[in-house]
């Protein structure tokens, strides 16, 4: 998958020894005076044993945090030539590639069949630099606004005092933020219990830029559709399995595709002529909408299969780096106010997280050679030698001058302001959740729906509790009575309408 095999030279059968390749003489046993006495500090093996192992947890992800991957390969069998010129997008291109899932919400510990958002994130080892796409199993989220991240996120956490998860912040969170209303309708609907990782799709969420070998720019939505089908758990199904396999979605991915069971997702995006985004009835950048497949049918490009595990968790998975700011030419990125924060924050995150030089790290090394002035830091391994470590210099090493507008730019106007996104003729918080409780989910669905809510309410206290009422009958009258109607009956008190 990478230039670099981490494991080269290692042989197993060698006698162990300590890190700096001395011999060890125990691994059972510490120096000590007689076999009853005080032990040394001189112990250099014990030494550098229990000091290695007090620093070999490294932070978890803030979000996502829970979660598991594999590798596999992403095939192209259709022409999308009229719309990119990535290398990686041509028809019969073959490229390996990183697959991680997970939850958004939980800790590394917790279950992985919590109602949550799945995150899909995917890694591409192109000739032309690594491309990340970082999506969920949803086709938007909670929010349009990156100031709002941290907030959001610290909502679905603990509270300060008992340190427990609590309905009523992530319910006073939402019903303050209207634009919450289409994900958090996902999130209660079938979607928010995937039976496996294999059984949900993946989008991009975002909007991309495609740019063409005419300079034609489009924008672009990346869709990743289950070939194994669609398939959920039940709210008594996902809470037996939090607590009997916690690791149940893990489990399951590992051992499906060491039995050969390789699962794989149809790629297919939609695409939209540049110039449509100015008029389009929805704001196409608004990450809390969808684009209609009545307006823009989904165009078929080509298929990913997973089919190797990792061989090692930690240094494959744990420390895989994604963002969005890993684009190749012929791809960019949009005016999607949660895509640009993100461009800066995933990067600046896997710093903190993994060292300045992760991109250094074996599973996150491009396969093409690297030229980049960026220089020392912790943990630097790959370096330029005695090269010129500036540009511009005298001395023979490359460097980049390019000047004038980018291909897989954007023009913009106006003057500098906080403000929500310029209104759409068609825009509003609520009326594509309503498209999707009303029009796409089924009666049984909404059913379902109505029990996950109503059951949360126990724990939301008022104002809160009023509010998630009104919020969802803003939504859909029918089902925000509904909920009401199970909330309050379930709770022994009168029951408005009854």
């Amino acid at each position: 998958m990478t230039t670099v095999d981490p494991t080269a030279g290692f042989d197993p059968a060698l006698p162990s020894t300590t890190e700096s390749g001395a011999r060890r003489q125990s691994d059972a046993h510490s120096l000590s005076i007689g076999a009853d006495g005080p032990l040394l500090l001189h112990d250099v093996a014990l030494v550098e044993k229990l000091a290695r192992f007090d620093r070999e947890r490294i932070p978890e992800r803030s979000p996502h945090a829970k979660g598991s991957g594999a590798f596999g390969e992403l095939e192209i069998t259709e022409d999308v030539s009229q719309y990119t010129k990535a290398g990686l997008f041509q028809k019969g291109a073959k490229t390996p590639m990183l697959a991680r899932f997970s939850t958004v919400a939980g800790e590394l510990g917790s279950p992985d069949t919590w109602r949550d958002v799945r995150g899909f994130a995917l890694k591409f080892y192109t000739e032309e630099g690594n491309f990340d796409i970082v999506g969920n199993n949803t086709p938007i989220f909670f929010i349009r606004d990156p100031m709002k991240f941290p907030d959001f996120i610290h909502s679905q956490k603990r509270t300060p005092d008992s340190g427990l998860r609590d309905a009523t912040m992530q319910w006073d969170f939402w019903t303050l933020s209207p634009e919450s209303a289409h994900q958090v309708s996902y999130l209660m609907g079938d979607r928010g219990l995937p039976k496996t990782w294999r059984h949900m799709n993946g989008y991009s969420s975002h909007t991309y830029l495609w740019v063409n070998e005419a300079g034609e720019k489009f924008w672009v939505k990346y869709h990743f559709l289950t070939e194994q089908g669609m398939e959920f758990l039940t709210n008594a199904e996902a809470d037996e399995l939090a607590g009997s396999d916690g690791d149940y979605h893990r489990r399951d991915l590992f051992e499906s595709i060491k039995g050969g069971d390789f699962p794989s997702w149809k790629l297919e995006v939609q695409v939209m002529p540049y110039e449509d985004a100015k008029e389009y009835r929805y704001n196409p950048f608004d990450l809390t909408k969808v684009w209609s497949k009545k307006d823009y049918p989904r165009i078929p490009v080509g298929r990913f299969t997973l089919n190797q595990n990792p061989s090692n968790h930690f240094a494959q998975i744990e420390q895989a780096a994604f963002s969005p700011s890993n684009t190749v030419p012929g791809t960019g990125v949009s005016p999607d106010k949660m895509l640009l924060g993100r461009v800066f924050s995933y990067p600046d995150a896997h710093r903190n997280r993994l060292g300045t030089n992760f991109n250094q790290l074996p599973v996150n090394r491009p396969l093409n050679q690297t030229n980049s002035y960026d220089k020392e830091g912790a943990m630097q391994f790959f370096h330029s030698g005695d090269a010129p470590v500036y540009a511009p210099n005298s001395f023979g090493r490359a460097y980049q001058d390019e000047q004038g507008p980018v291909d897989n730019g954007w023009e913009a106007d106006g003057t500098m302001v906080r403000s929500a996104y310029t209104l759409h003729a068609e825009d509003d918080d609520f009326g594509q959740a309503h498209i999707l409780v009303r029009e796409v989910m089924g009666e049984d669905e909404r059913a379902r729906l109505v029990e996950t809510v109503s059951g949360m309410m126990g724990d939301v206290i008022e104002p809160v509790r009023s509010r998630v009422f009104q919020y969802w009958k803003n939504i859909d009258q029918e089902v925000g009575e509904a909920i009401e109607r199970a909330s309050l009956a379930g709770e022994g008190e009168d029951v408005p309408g009854a």
